[in-house]
């Protein structure tokens, strides 16, 4: 018989805050009346600073993030449209999949599960295409599988460099709202997102924000769409409405949980997220383990995925870690199943929930077979916890400006 608190480590669903969760319980309502438009508007409004984008639209389609990924291709590119991709992980592997099944032609950079995306060879390829024939770049901005993020960046100076106008695919599911994320400022065409990751509400909501040059090309592509059609969407949210019955409850939530990351401020956000995964990863370093993502500067403020010794199971350690500390990590996806246990570290969270997790994972590893120093990693994680907060003066969308330490 499990008692006490349900410990969620996994890099999504996310902990849903309390506050979040009682926003949620509204009474069902006219989607259709003339005030509706009183919540969603600004939804809308406050989704573009997340994304960081002035000049995009913003459409939430119920669903999830794997929805607005179907979406955001159906609706700007065409059957046998050429497209550069890399895979390396789980959810880039099934971006492929996705791609291939709605008949796009992918060339295809494969590389290790660990690395970020190649942004030195889509560039060599970008600038051999002179005759443009490929039509979009996706980057998976955080591999949830391998704990990498990738500079997304980089992808647009090597499209600017190149003198390319292939549109710019992000997918942004476990990273936006937890990472900083500048849809402008990189020229990205297409973000996509999801509301049970740093958004911290349950599934069911899946987000995209949408360049004008992405909406442009959404009146001339050709590829069939219907439930997911962009024009429809924009039209109809226009004055707050949907082509289709919105999930409401969700969209109650997600008011209150873009009040609470604006009210701490973005910048803040984004810092607590890569304070609490610092203390994480000074854990993984004192147990002598290694993390999946190949070098320092990959490495995920919202999931780390954590190689286990040799001779040791990750699956058992996930499974000790529920069926005796009723505590969830994260699986190793695809050819990492077994070899790491990931340990997600966004959404509503705190240095406390972090410490629990990694003497959890101490506890889980222990019975599995590694050798364990108890509390090592508890307090190599409170080395980091202990160093003062540092917050932006204001809260505003940009460059966070340090004062005083709390």
């Amino acid at each position: 018989m499990k008692t006490g608190t349900q410990h969620l480590y996994i890099p999504g669903p996310t902990n849903v805050p309390e506050a979040v969760r009682r926003a949620m319980l509204v009474p069902m309502q006219d989607h259709r009346a003339p005030d509706f438009g009183d919540l969603t508007m600004g939804l809308f409004a406050d989704l573009k600073k997340v994304l960081g984008t002035e000049t995009g639209t913003v459409m939430m389609f119920p669903g999830s993030g794997t929805g607005c990924w179907e979406a955001a291709i159906c609706n700007t590119l065409n059957p046998g449209d050429r497209v550069l991709m890399a895979r390396h992980g789980q959810f880039s592997h099934l971006w492929v999949e996705m791609a291939r099944k709605l008949g796009l032609d992918v060339e295809l950079v494969d590389l290790a599960w660990g690395a970020g995306t190649p942004t030195n060879e889509f560039a060599r390829i970008l600038g051999k295409d002179r005759k443009g024939e490929i039509k979009a770049v996706f980057v998976t901005h955080n591999e949830t599988a391998t704990g990498v993020t990738s500079d997304v960046a980089l992808v647009r100076r090597a499209l600017d460099e190149s003198f390319h106008d292939a549109l710019l695919f992000v997918d942004g599911v476990s990273s936006v709202g937890a990472i900083d994320f500048r849809m402008d400022e990189w020229g990205v065409d297409l973000a996509v997102t999801g509301s049970q990751k740093g958004l911290m509400l349950p599934p069911g909501l899946g987000m995209i924000g949408v360049s004008a040059k992405a909406m442009a090309a959404a009146r001339s592509a050709r590829m069939r769409r219907a439930f997911f059609d962009f024009a429809e969407m924009a039209r109809m949210n226009a004055t707050g409405y949907f082509p289709y019955t919105p999930p409401v409850p969700l969209l109650h939530g997600l008011r209150k949980a873009l009040d609470l990351m604006l009210t701490e401020g973005l910048e803040n956000v984004f810092a607590r997220h890569h304070r609490l995964a610092t203390g994480v990863r000074r854990a993984v370093a004192a147990w002598g383990m290694d993390l999946c993502a190949e070098h320092p500067s990959l490495h995920s403020d919202t999931v780390s995925a954590i190689r286990v010794p040799q001779g040791v199971d990750a699956r058992e350690v996930i499974r000790i870690a529920y069926d005796r500390f009723n505590c969830s990590f994260g699986a190793g996806l695809g050819p990492l199943n077994g070899k790491v246990f990931r340990i997600g570290h966004l959404g509503d969270l705190n240095e406390g929930m972090c410490l629990s997790a990694v003497a959890i994972a101490e506890l889980a590893l222990a019975a599995a077979g590694a050798q364990i120093t108890f509390g090592a990693g508890v307090a190599a994680a409170q080395e980091v916890y202990a160093q003062p907060v540092v917050r932006a003066v204001q809260p505003t969308f940009g460059a966070t400006t340090p004062i005083a330490a709390e």
